[in-house]
């Protein structure tokens, strides 16, 4: 279909829309259907040039679109305009127009959505096309962004990416000063995690004679790298910068920490002889002498109770059958160990409880409630009695102990003692009250009598003969207590 000059020029200078006056009425939908309409129109007038794609394209210099001479000189002038272009072109103010020698696209296939190629696609897609955008200048990021892609961070902005939890590579950061600022901004910033993670990296990057000079001056960052190396069990590094500092005590401490790895009791023994040398403080060195002299002797009691145990002449073993080794046992344990198959045996021994008491110091009281719990343990109730009695310097005997009676109770109940070994204890305590309650408790009802008698209780005596078995000895006894004229009853 083909139109006249005239025809061409009568249409494109006709409008059926208005020109916009204020006095119109803004409305934005009868805007948008009138837009839609327009295009709809101009749509079907480019559909209606049907025969255009059996036409030849030709360039506006004469040459077919898509021939080889058109596709170098499209190149070249691409290129001239690439050189030309600057990073962020500007958009001409005057009406921007396309180049009659760059534009192969006739008017109807920049509406239809043709290519050269005669390949459709959309209205949006031919607009973005590079040869016929216009370009605007793109806005740059903030600083702050344009860093997380370079990396181009500073000491304190890497200690703040790695508090959020962020990637922050220390590598950068080679020189010793920005080693240094990183740890001291770490640190300033009081995060744990952060501060052992510089570390490491100083640990990886400097030598050991830097780090620990440097360490020294900053003790919160050596706290936690000491901390680190005894958490990771780096002992080696530990004993080195314990040296370096001149801390003769901790390097002492940290040797002695190795016997617990040494299985073999003699390999364990000859260890601790060979710690004996090693700058303690007083107060360690006597821990650690103890500690040799006790395995010493565990070793000597182990080795002579397996082979009596095993010969089976000693009775004690037959009737209790140890459970356990007493090697690398504690101290306490050692002693309850020799009063329960040792406890007669004379003080010149190694075994011997009185022995063991001198050598290591132990106080009466801990001698006397582990001598206790374990001649009760063994129901062997005249050397529980023993233990009790004293003499004071007139030759008279008494009971005494340590401990309060009460407790002293508690301890032979447990140990199911007899209710006549229990009544000699029971009446030593103090408290009146706690005594009946004792005594009601398990059952001694002479102390119950005894105790309401000094009272002078009358009103108790008698609501206790109700719980007495009828016609017994303790029933008789409340009997000629009530009847007796010479005890002043209060009630």
């Amino acid at each position: 279909m083909t139109k006249s000059k005239a025809d061409e020029e009568d249409y494109w200078n006709s409008s059926k829309f208005k020109a916009f006056t204020f006095d119109d009425e803004d409305d934005e939908l009868i805007r948008l259907k009138e837009s839609r309409q327009a295009v709809n129109s101009i749509r079907r007038l480019v559909e209606e040039d049907d025969d255009e794609d059996d036409v030849e394209k030709v360039s506006w210099s004469g040459e077919p679109v898509g021939s080889i001479s058109w596709s170098v000189k499209e190149t070249a002038a691409s290129n001239q305009r690439t050189d030309r272009e600057p990073a962020f072109p500007k958009i001409p103010t005057d009406t921007p127009s396309l180049s009659k020698s760059q534009s192969g696209y006739s008017l109807s296939s920049l509406f239809k959505g043709k290519t050269k190629g005669g390949n459709f696609q959309s209205f949006t897609d031919t607009l973005s096309d590079s040869s016929i955008r216009l370009y605007a200048p793109e806005l740059r990021k903030p600083k702050s962004e344009y860093k997380d892609y370079v990396s181009d961070w500073s000491p304190e902005e890497t200690i703040q990416r790695l508090q959020q939890g962020k990637t922050a590579p220390l590598e950068k950061f080679r020189s010793l000063q920005d080693k240094l600022l990183l740890l001291d901004f770490a640190v300033s910033a009081h995060d744990g995690n952060v501060i052992t993670a510089v570390l490491i990296y100083l640990k990886r990057t400097l030598s050991k004679e830097v780090l620990f000079r440097e360490l020294e001056s900053r003790q919160t960052a050596l706290r936690h790298f000491i901390h680190y190396l005894t958490e990771t069990k780096d002992q080696r590094l530990l004993l080195e910068l314990l040296r370096a500092l001149g801390r003769t005590e901790n390097v002492a401490l940290l040797q002695y920490k190795e016997h617990l790895s040494i299985a073999d009791e003699n390999k364990r023994r000859d260890f601790l002889k060979s710690c004996l040398s090693l700058p303690f403080s007083a107060e360690d060195s006597a821990h650690v002498q103890d500690h040799y002299t006790l395995l010493e002797r565990q070793i000597i009691i182990e080795a002579t109770d397996q082979q009596a145990e095993r010969g089976g002449k000693v009775e004690i073993f037959q009737k209790f059958p140890r459970r356990a080794s007493i090697l690398n046992m504690p101290l306490i344990t050692t002693l309850y160990y020799c009063c329960f198959y040792h406890y007669s045996e004379p003080e010149g021994t190694y075994s011997s409880p009185l022995n063991i008491r001198q050598t290591f110091k132990i106080s009466g009281k801990q001698y006397f409630v582990t001598a206790l719990a374990a001649r009760a343990k063994l129901k062997a109730w005249l050397d529980v009695d023993a233990l009790f009695t004293s003499r004071n310097w007139l030759g008279f005997t008494r009971k005494k102990s340590p401990l309060s009676f009460q407790r002293v109770v508690d301890v032979l109940q447990k140990n199911s003692a007899p209710t006549q070994v229990l009544q000699d204890y029971v009446g030593l305590v103090e408290d009146p009250d706690m005594r009946i309650s004792l005594a009601q408790k398990h059952k001694c009802h002479d102390i119950v009598i005894n105790t309401y008698r000094d009272m002078k209780d009358r009103q108790q005596l008698l609501g206790y003969r109700g719980k007495v078995g009828r016609g017994s000895a303790e029933e008789r006894k409340i009997d000629e207590l009530l009847n007796n004229q010479q005890i002043r009853w209060k009630n």
